[in-house]
């Protein structure tokens, strides 16, 4: 058989002449641009997720958007239809429907089918917008199965449909409108059909377009949260614009699961109240605005009338405006616009921003260091945003972003002219000297203060965490007299004030369990120190040494070395204030020995009474922990009719004792009385803590007054 007869190669033949004549130069035209963008989709939205389907929606809803940015139209609609298309109508001017000379199609064609072709490129349109290369409407038409848009313009309504990017009629038949209806390209030359009349005057753009599954994941979805958050943004970057967000998908797990729901947002205060409902926190200051603009020079490349790129200087106005506040908490939140388009990783507008908050501050400090107590320290941007609630915005002609998805202006210029306005009136509101802005810019320079000092303080905290665990894990003091037993819980820890009652206690222990760790004298107040001269003081050292278990938030009460620790002082008023500079410590830094009812006081007798028995038979010694408790065993001794042996001995301390006394007394647990300490109310007690041992003098004072007349005085040991 003949190559000319082979059935197979004939239809092959047939099918690729067919394919030619209906392949003409028209699609090619047309398609060649928008190819590129279904080949590299995510060179243009990012990702082909939820993420880049939400981008392309971003992108028909900033076009509706630059329309009311530039004075036209108030009213933006967004329905999520259950068919999985969504659609955009505003109240605009229209996109144009004349012939744009250039390329010979009308200008809705030109919007929908050509990159980098709109009216955001210094044709005077738009003064300022979101749009930078021109792709925004094309690039979503490329990756649609199916876009209709339809216009009011000129009292007509006038629509075209593409597929994929290219433009055509859909035979709808009359029914629902589908991706997969019958299609049909134009052929000779694309036509915008008017399909009815409008109202004179009416004008605006309704698109409405079907994401292509060939282009985006299965599981992609439009965000409803995402999208009202957006309109809300919206609403209030755009004073009196009014946006309806409608879904009718019934997905579950959304606000419209059941019923189709709908939400409108409109904002007449502009971005002062985006700011308040931004802030998370009680207002330290007032929502203050500060607006401005400045000129800067652009080279730009300008196409000529020889049709050649030619660089040329133009001449650029940014206006500034950015609303903050300041309030009592710790977060920072900052929202920063280019055209009312998000910039959520900042940019130059943002690097100005800060670099003159920081600038200021600095400044302000510096000429009241004295009044703030600043010291030679210097504030850092981290303390100037703590607490503040900001909204920053820029608008300009063409802005440089770094990349389609438009997160990053990279507009240099605009950095010195956001810095120069935000300095010049941020100065102005913190310099005032009238009404309530004085008080509050005096607030708010505390309130940095603050900032600063806390910072230094957490990082010499860090600092010290080093010294810390070394300290921790090193090995014990010389001047401790551990005991033999490994037994925690049936050991004891004894922390003895002075050398010479640590004499004695070496003697009356028992050291199978019992272990010394003598203090010299009292101790530092870590209610007023803060941790590293807490650390640094040898008794604070000494103790977190031995009982071996940390402190603070590392303390780990398991690891104790010791089942008691009993703090054992002398029975007068410096015995007293000892043992409660070391609760102090144990609240402050080792608080879960408290609370698991591990540390004791002892109780030391303040006399010694002995009665003189008649013969040979030994004389009976008594011991008394309080005066009202002498007077009445003396009077009981008086009743048996015996003597007293004088003078009766006052313990002033606990080296008066032999060791056998101070056994008997104070260390054996056969014969002795221990308190222990307990905390019911760990809110109360760390009140009476700050009260009694913090560093503010007045509540302590008056604390002492009022319980002046409720003093037992017989308990001053004068």
């Amino acid at each position: 058989m003949s190559a000319t007869t082979d059935p197979k190669r004939a239809a092959k033949k047939a099918a690729s002449s067919k394919s030619a004549s209906d392949y003409g130069a028209h699609h090619l035209q047309v398609l060649e641009g928008l190819e590129a963008v279904r080949k590299r989709p995510g060179m243009y939205i990012g990702s082909t997720d939820s993420r880049g389907l939400m981008h392309c929606l971003w992108e028909i809803i900033d076009n509706a958007v630059d329309e009311a940015l530039a004075g036209h139209g108030d009213r933006i609609d967004i329905r999520l239809h259950a068919d999985h298309s969504v659609e955009v109508a505003d109240t605009g001017r229209g996109i144009p429907v004349d012939i744009e000379p250039r390329t010979g199609l009308t200008g809705v064609e030109v919007v929908f089918t050509k990159l980098h072709a709109g009216g955001k490129f210094g044709g005077g349109s738009y003064a300022a917008s979101g749009g930078l290369h021109g792709v925004g409407a094309s690039v979503v038409n490329a990756l649609s199965s199916r876009l209709d848009v339809e216009v009011d313009r000129g009292g007509k309504t006038w629509a075209m449909s593409f597929r994929r990017g290219e433009p055509g009629y859909f035979d709808d038949n009359g029914g629902a409108k589908s991706p997969n209806n019958p299609f049909t390209p134009f052929e000779a030359g694309s036509e915008l059909q008017v399909v009815g009349t409008t109202k004179r005057g009416v004008t605006g753009t309704r698109v409405r377009y079907w994401a292509d599954q060939q282009i985006f994941l299965k599981d992609a979805e439009f965000d409803h949260t995402a999208l009202a958050n957006r309109a809300r943004q919206t609403s209030f970057l755009v004073p009196g614009l009014q946006l309806t967000v409608r879904d009718e998908r019934g997905l579950a797990g959304t606000p419209g699961a059941d019923d189709p729901v709908e939400e409108s947002f409109k904002h007449d205060g502009g971005i002062t109240e985006f700011v308040d409902f931004l802030a998370p926190d009680a207002p330290l200051t007032d929502v203050w605005r500060l607006e401005g603009s400045g000129t800067f020079t652009e080279t730009v490349p300008v196409l000529d009338e020889q049709g050649h790129m030619t660089p040329q200087d133009v001449d650029r106005t940014c206006h500034v405006d950015v609303a903050l506040r300041w309030g009592t908490g710790y977060d920072a939140t900052t929202r920063s616009y280019v055209n009312i388009i998000a910039t959520p990783k900042g940019g130059t507008h943002v690097s100005g921003f800060e670099q003159a908050l920081l600038r200021v501050f600095r400044k302000q400090l510096e000429i009241n260091a004295r009044k703030l107590k600043v010291g030679n320290d210097k504030v850092e941007k981290e303390d100037v945003l703590a607490g503040l609630t900001a909204v920053v915005t820029v608008r300009l002609a063409e802005p440089q972003f770094e990349g389609q998805t438009k997160e990053v202006l990279g507009t240099s210029a605009v950095k010195g002219i956001v810095a120069k306005v935000v300095e010049s009136e941020l100065t102005t509101w913190l310099t005032a000297t009238k009404g309530d802005a004085k008080a509050q810019s005096g607030l708010l320079l505390e309130k940095v203060v603050s900032e600063m000092k806390s910072r230094i303080t957490a990082r010499q905290y860090k600092e010290t965490q080093r010294r810390k665990t070394a300290l921790e894990s090193s090995s014990l003091p010389a001047k401790l007299r551990d005991c033999r037993s490994t037994e925690v819980a049936a050991t004891e820890l004894f922390i003895v004030e002075g050398d010479s009652a640590m004499g004695t206690a070496k003697e009356a222990r028992n050291s199978e369990f019992q272990a010394l760790l003598p203090i010299r004298g009292k101790i530092l107040n870590v209610q007023k120190a803060n941790i590293q001269d807490m650390l640094k003081n040898a008794e604070c050292a000494s103790i977190i040494q031995v009982i071996g278990a940390g402190s603070g938030r590392t303390f780990d009460v398991d690891a104790a070395r010791y089942g008691k620790v009993i703090i054992m002082t002398d029975a007068d008023v410096d015995g007293a204030h000892i043992r409660t500079l070391l609760l102090t410590l144990f609240f402050r830094y080792m608080r879960p020995l408290v609370e698991k009812g591990m540390v004791y006081a002892a109780v030391p007798p303040l006399h010694r009474i002995e009665v003189v028995n008649p013969g040979a038979k030994k004389n009976e010694l008594i011991y008394t922990y309080s005066e009202a408790q002498m007077r009445t065993t003396l009077a009981q001794v008086q009743k048996r009719n015996r003597s007293i042996k004088q003078p009766i001995q006052r313990y002033k301390g606990l080296g008066e004792m032999d060791a056998d006394q101070l056994a008997e007394t104070t260390m054996d647990p056969r014969f002795r009385t221990l308190r222990r300490v307990t905390m019911s109310d760990a809110e109360q007690a760390d009140h009476v803590f700050d009260l009694l041992m913090g560093s503010a003098v007045e509540p302590r004072r008056d604390f002492i007054v009022a319980s002046a007349d409720g003093l037992d005085r017989t308990r001053i040991d004068a």
